[in-house]
């Protein structure tokens, strides 16, 4: 089922999620949910959704980037993120512009840290350890910040490169594309 996106401005984008109870995990709800929150994250053509941003207050997220997806070197598979915990490998941040369903046609430059470990629970509650590095960590980070009631918004260093979807289109990526 695709879910309704919460977008900037309602509470729940801005309120920091819950950690998912452990006997939460198994049960048909929250099966239920992981599975809309594909294919929603599918239906926006995205890469990520957090749980606020389909109205649930919790530390659940999905993530996924097709390897026809240029702005990653290698396709990530479908990932989920339950009560995930972010640590920077090293001190390189990159800048890369960004966008969100919750901002829809907007876009910015936004400094990520390069290189990353996740360590999180799957959707059956199995820990596991990933180093993430470029378009995977910056995905990783952007989903994270929506756990913490954060937008992309929030990490800009300034609004100078704030700009429309149609005019980032126009005037940016085209020329990016030269």
């Amino acid at each position: 089922m695709i879910l309704k996106v919460a977008r900037i401005g309602h509470p729940v984008v801005r309120a920091a999620a819950r950690p998912v109870p452990p006997e939460v995990l198994a049960s048909a709800d929250f099966q239920h949910l992981v599975d809309d929150m594909v294919d929603t994250m599918h239906e926006y053509e995205g890469v990520g959704l957090a749980g606020p941003q389909v109205h649930v207050g919790l530390r659940v997220a999905v993530l996924e980037v097709p390897a026809s997806d240029e702005r990653a070197r290698v396709a990530v598979p479908l990932t989920v993120l339950v009560n995930p915990v972010v640590t920077p490998l090293g001190e390189e941040k990159e800048q890369a512009w960004e966008g969100c369903l919750s901002i829809p046609d907007l876009r910015g430059v936004v400094p990520r840290w390069n290189l990353l470990r996740l360590e999180a629970l799957d959707r059956h509650g199995q820990p596991y350890t990933v180093e993430a590095e470029g378009f995977f960590a910056r995905v990783i980070q952007h989903e994270c910040d929506h756990l913490d009631g954060g937008v992309y918004l929030d990490r800009m260093e300034g609004l100078r490169t704030l700009s429309f979807l149609r005019e980032f289109e126009r005037f940016v990526a085209s020329r990016e594309d030269e």
